[in-house]
């Protein structure tokens, strides 16, 4: 029997398999007008494939909660009841196909306000240029050497986004969503003020892991008091900002230890799984790549924190997938790149392993 394709439980809601798709920007929402951040044919065609291809839960790209939130201008929103009525031809259809879907709530904070990658490999686009804005962000201190400096959020602004994610929630239970991730890694907001190498804020948001770890904490416990206790809350987080590892780098950044300690305090609030990628804050990093490279950080805090976890990173072969969940490493893993050239990579996986793979009624005959 393949552990992959074992249903897998939290709270009240069983996923079919083990086989997750993570969230991936598609940048492909209309950038202004009444249809601004709203779900459109390109997004439900893309999620919808892959649920016909067997995929037992699905994340929807990262989903802001306020305009000002966005990572580009053509990023999908949830922030009025529009863009939230349009996701529910989505979730109705991943139903249909057994397929869990969530969504993932997302701030970008400094490192909002760029083209989409394959324009100018996301430049930044100015805070006066037609379809631009300022970035707000813990400090006033830009992603890069050509980002916008952003402003430094007032406590009154943070405030205003623990509401926004909170009402984020709602919209996205009221659209038919039965899990949702807030999003804590690569580098946007909520990582921003984990890590001390973005966070240098000397207030009660600021300097110690406590005060870093604050105003995170306080959106985890604003989303989880608004979502149905029933259903299960993810957290997203980089569990290291690739700084520390590197002897050669004497900048401070956020670390596995940070990530284990965290995710107690997370556990302890609620959330019911921690979805463990890494990097993304520091731009010139050096992460060492490989084929499951992130797979230990994701084991660490299972087995430190006692809490489940997602595996995810240059996962692409079922023999791999299936040895991460079957050894114990992680409850899940997370596909992103594989299932864009592989949307039916569950159904395959399955043969390979021996399990019975999932057909739509249609592709009975195949």
């Amino acid at each position: 029997m393949s552990k992959l394709f074992e249903p897998y439980t939290l709270r009240s809601l069983t996923v079919r398999n083990r086989v997750w798709m993570s969230s991936m920007c598609q940048y492909s929402a209309a950038p202004t007008g009444a249809g601004t951040g709203t779900v459109n044919d390109w997004h439900f065609t893309h999620l919808a494939a892959r649920a016909a291809g067997g995929t037992g839960l699905i994340l929807t790209e990262a989903t802001a909660v306020g305009p000002e939130g966005r990572i580009s201008p053509y990023d999908l929103g949830i922030w009025n009841d529009t863009q939230a009525d349009a996701f529910r031809r989505v979730t109705a259809f991943l139903k249909e196909q057994g397929t869990v879907p969530g969504i993932q709530l997302a701030h970008a904070g400094r490192k909002a306000s760029t083209e989409r990658p394959w324009v100018d490999r996301g430049a930044p686009i100015p805070a006066d240029a037609p379809l631009g804005w300022t970035p707000v962000g813990p400090s006033a201190l830009a992603f890069g050497p050509a980002s916008t400096v952003p402003e430094e959020l007032t406590e009154d602004g943070l405030r205003r986004i623990v509401e926004e994610f909170a009402d984020a929630a709602r919209r996205a239970r009221a659209a038919g969503f039965e899990v949702v991730e807030i999003h804590g890694a690569h580098g946007y907001l909520l990582h921003q003020f984990l890590s001390p190498y973005s966070n240098r804020r000397t207030d009660a948001y600021g300097g110690s892991f406590e005060n870093r770890t604050r105003f995170p904490l306080e959106v985890v416990q604003a989303v989880r008091a608004v979502w149905p206790q029933d259903l299960p809350v993810f957290f997203r987080i980089s569990a290291t900002d690739w700084l520390s590892e590197n002897a050669e780098d004497d900048r401070e950044g956020w670390t596995a230890q940070d990530t284990v300690a965290f995710a107690k305090e997370l556990h302890a609030r609620g959330v019911d799984l921690l979805d463990v990628s890494t990097g993304g804050n520091a731009p010139d990093a050096r992460i060492p790549a490989a084929p499951g490279f992130q797979v230990p950080f994701a084991e660490r805090v299972r087995n430190e924190a006692g809490m489940p976890v997602t595996a995810v990173g240059l996962i692409t072969e079922p023999a791999q997938a299936e040895e991460i969940v079957a050894s114990g490493r992680a409850d899940a893993v997370l596909l992103a790149r594989q299932l864009l050239r592989d949307p039916y990579w569950a159904r395959h996986a399955a043969e390979e392993l021996g399990a019975q793979p999932y057909l739509p009624e249609q592709y009975h005959r195949s």
